[in-house]
């Protein structure tokens, strides 16, 4: 069963906020406010006939007018023309906002109306929540996008690697193998080298000495 939408008020930044929802914890998650505003005395339930009327029109939605003035709450409201703000006007627009705040509310106590209000309100929230949620998963195939890219592209390096090293370690490995055969053969030639000395020395030679075709 729909709850009972009630009106709230705060202000934040240029502007004075108010909506109709089922809650102030509600009202905080649709302004976006990070603190419990409630508590801090920055918002509360509106008792202005005027703002409970916008708001409940368009329950749900967050509604706006320049800080500090006494126009109508609207959806796209204008920032304000004197940011510093004039006491003269401030003081008029307060006389103002107690003048209305004793008219008699122009709902009444309408179950009917105040039901639709409450479905109303829960029809855009559940909008806000699809919506949040389709730009959710568009972040998030974003996101698997990017990753699967640079998961490709580190693929591609790791095998370019690893094919370097296999290439190294042949080259190497075929390094080892002549230096080896160098080894041999140096030791070969010092071999046959002291064989023919000992041969030489106060002996006649009767074998070609090394390199001799005979």
């Amino acid at each position: 069963m729909a709850k009972k939408l009630k009106t709230y008020e705060t202000s934040l930044g240029f502007f004075d906020l108010a909506i109709a929802a089922p809650s102030m914890k509600a009202a905080l998650e649709a302004w976006g406010a990070d603190s419990n505003l409630f508590h801090q005395g920055m918002a509360k339930q509106s008792e202005d006939p005027d703002v409970i009327a916008a708001t409940m029109a368009a329950p749900g939605v967050v509604l706006k007018r320049s800080v500090g003035s006494s126009g109508p709450f609207k959806e796209h409201a204008e920032l304000p023309t004197d940011l510093a703000g004039d006491h003269g006007s401030r003081t008029s627009g307060r006389k103002s906002h107690g003048r209305r705040a004793q008219k008699p509310p122009r709902r009444g106590n309408d179950p009917a109306a105040e039901r639709k209000a409450a479905l109303d309100f829960e029809k855009e929230h559940n909008r806000h929540e699809r919506e949040r949620a389709k730009e959710e998963a568009t972040r998030e195939k974003e996101r698997e996008r990017r990753q699967h890219a640079i998961d490709k592209a580190r693929g591609v390096l790791d095998a370019a690697r690893r094919k370097h090293e296999e290439k190294a370690a042949s080259i190497r490995a075929e390094l080892e193998a002549l230096e080896d055969k160098s080894q041999a053969e140096e030791a070969r030639w010092r071999r046959r080298g002291r064989d023919w000395k000992m041969r030489c020395d106060g002996r006649e030679v009767k074998q070609p000495l090394p390199g001799s075709n005979r």
